[in-house]
């Protein structure tokens, strides 16, 4: 029976340690704030089980950053490596992407802004090839423009292109 068990790196990712004391100020932070609430007046208080619940983040906070403070650093561990772990290029295009889309919408309409965004996507992302990927495409804008312009009545914005 093969091992399920998740097996955890030996060496930091970049930015974790980081992220470790974030998490801990976080919840250090809920916790005086769930204090405040109705402070230690009883169990039956406002504020038991905000404090309770805070309490479990910052001890289990502080127990993540205490292992990520035992781990050594990874040769990428600088910002360059942050930046690079956080913001691969696939995100940075796709996130360039669907803002380009959201700037046409009121050019072309939502019908064909939305297809020409699935088309780059699914061409992009599963590689079957243009012909493949427009027929998905096309499949999804014309089930989209039937199930809301004609099941549920909902106004599509047309675009001044086409006004």
């Amino acid at each position: 029976m093969p091992n399920t068990e998740m097996k955890t790196p030996d060496t930091l990712r970049p930015g974790e340690r980081l992220f470790a004391l974030l998490l801990v100020l976080f919840a250090g932070y809920a916790f005086w704030e769930s204090y405040r609430i109705s402070g230690l007046d009883g169990l039956t208080t406002g504020g038991v089980l905000p404090m309770l619940a805070s309490a479990v983040m910052l001890v289990t906070g502080l127990v993540i950053l205490s292992e990520t403070l035992r781990k050594p650093r990874a040769d990428d561990s600088g910002i360059s490596g942050l930046v690079a772990y956080l913001l691969p290029l696939r995100v940075v295009l796709f996130t360039a992407l669907v803002a380009v889309y959201v700037a046409v919408i009121p050019v072309l309409g939502f019908l064909p802004a939305s297809g020409g965004l699935l088309f780059i996507a699914i061409w992009a992302l599963w590689r079957k090839g243009p012909l493949r990927s427009m027929a998905i495409s096309l499949l999804s804008v014309g089930v989209i423009y039937l199930l809301f312009r004609v099941v549920f009545q909902v106004v599509l914005p047309m675009g001044s292109l086409w006004q």
